[in-house]
């Protein structure tokens, strides 16, 4: 996750083996609708409109006003280009944006394919980024400093460039797509409280949902225009949802208190670059004691149990499973977090494997294997797969173990790129079976 100090909305080669199954892909988005009320969509919208993720406060809303037009330069990979153009089809249907491709070199947004090593660089924490006022890295590398870059100064938006790893895993460079993309287009904050969003820095959701498409819907509304001021959107906002998402206007609202900045801060310490084990738990430690003492019992509450959770496996395996397991209970009480329970449910399986316990593994694994493929998360579903296939092992059920195991690497090479990274994968799993190291297979 991207944990920059920074202005800038952020987020965080291979040789083909024959003996690897072709590389899978999603074919048809099958996003769900909102779930919010609309006084809720209201509030966010307004929040992630005139907010920058470092909290300064933007003092008009801007958009692009007319036909956008996109273009990509720098050495793009085949997976970027395909989606991409699924992307843009979305927006267009889902979000109603008149948005184009282009060779022109006056395009609105010119998404520029670079190496990891150049983002970084420029912003060491960002896997990638987007950029106000120029039109590829060198010339933002000019002018980052200077008040043409600060998102805070624009009254709308002419052109922009995006920068995103060419040499990531086609899993990694689309959600640098979605999340750029749309943050070049619409709202530039990012909010913990969403459940449903990739406006969030949990970074559970890596495409647009129908939630973000919503959002984006909105932005583009005819009623609103680039340079209105906070209070007049939050006039026209009601009008804009009832026509656009009647079944908000039906639900209750929940009114999710604010994310205050020290469990902000805490998670990103916890999580982020820069800090060692000790100090990754104690900052764990502290989002769960803020999340207790606010009174949480939303996904905030058990993202602090999962990040907990992760940073103790190695430390302290029982503490690490009870607070996976508060963190699933947590998520299973919550609208729009199947995607996070399926999460967790990997880490449980795991332990299941472990343990030797594989109808236990695969009770846990199944109920979330379509939550994983409606979200189009390869590396996710690819992993709970080989858990399957360990399980399936371990009851003896060997011949239907080795389908499923193909069929995980086919989604493995989309969602974990090179070659070796796909067979460090396949060992990881591997190496949690007793029934493997008893045969000495690993």
């Amino acid at each position: 996750m991207s944990v920059a100090p920074s202005e800038m909305p952020t987020r965080a080669s291979t040789t083909s083996d024959p003996l690897l199954p072709p590389m899978k892909t999603f074919a048809t988005p099958r996003p769900d609708a909102p779930k919010a009320s609309n006084a809720d969509i209201a509030r966010d919208f307004l929040d992630l409109a005139f907010r920058l993720e470092s909290g300064r406060e933007l003092p008009v809303l801007t958009r692009f006003e007319g036909p956008i037009t996109l273009r990509v330069t720098g050495k793009a990979p085949i997976s970027l280009n395909i989606d991409l153009n699924k992307l843009l089809i979305r927006l267009r249907t889902e979000a109603g944006i008149d948005i184009q491709r282009t060779q022109s070199q006056n395009a609105s947004i010119t998404i520029e394919a670079v190496s990891h090593a150049q983002i970084r660089k420029q912003l060491p924490q960002a896997a990638c980024f987007v950029v106000p006022n120029v039109s590829s890295l060198a010339e933002y590398s000019a002018a980052r400093r200077s008040q043409r870059t600060d998102w805070s100064r624009l009254t709308k938006r002419d052109r922009l460039a995006i920068f995103v790893p060419a040499d990531a895993p086609p899993q990694e460079l689309r959600d640098c797509l979605h999340e750029e993309l749309a943050q070049a287009l619409g709202p530039l904050n990012d909010l913990y409280r969403l459940p449903d969003s990739v406006f969030n820095d949990d970074n559970v959701h890596t495409v647009l949902t129908g939630y973000d498409m919503l959002i984006l819907r909105a932005f583009y509304s005819p009623q609103l225009q680039s340079g209105l001021h906070r209070d007049e959107v939050a006039a026209r906002l009601p009008s804009i949802l009832a026509q656009m998402n009647p079944a908000g206007a039906r639900q209750s609202p929940r009114y999710l208190p604010a994310t205050p900045r020290s469990w902000i801060d805490a998670i990103q310490a916890a999580l982020g670059p820069g800090s060692n084990a000790v100090a990754r738990r104690a900052a764990a430690q502290r989002a769960l004691g803020i999340a207790r003492a606010a009174g949480w019992t939303d996904h905030r509450r058990a993202f602090s149990h999962y990040a907990l959770g992760r940073l103790t496996q190695n430390y302290d395996a029982d503490m690490a499973l009870s607070h996976f397991r508060t963190a699933q209970k947590f998520y299973d009480q919550q609208p729009g977090a199947k995607l996070h329970s399926a999460q967790v449910a990997q880490q449980l399986a795991a332990y299941a494997i472990s343990e030797g316990r594989g109808q236990a593994a695969l009770d846990i694994i199944d109920p979330h294997l379509n939550v994983a493929a409606q979200h189009e998360n390869a590396a996710l579903l690819s992993t709970l797969l080989l858990l399957r296939a360990e399980a399936l092992d371990l009851l003896g059920r060997s011949t239907e173990a080795r389908l499923v195991r193909l069929d995980s690497l086919g989604w493995a090479r989309y969602g974990f790129g090179a070659d070796w990274a796909v067979r460090a994968k396949l060992r990881e799993i591997a190496a949690l079976s007793p029934l493997k190291r008893r045969d000495g297979q690993i």
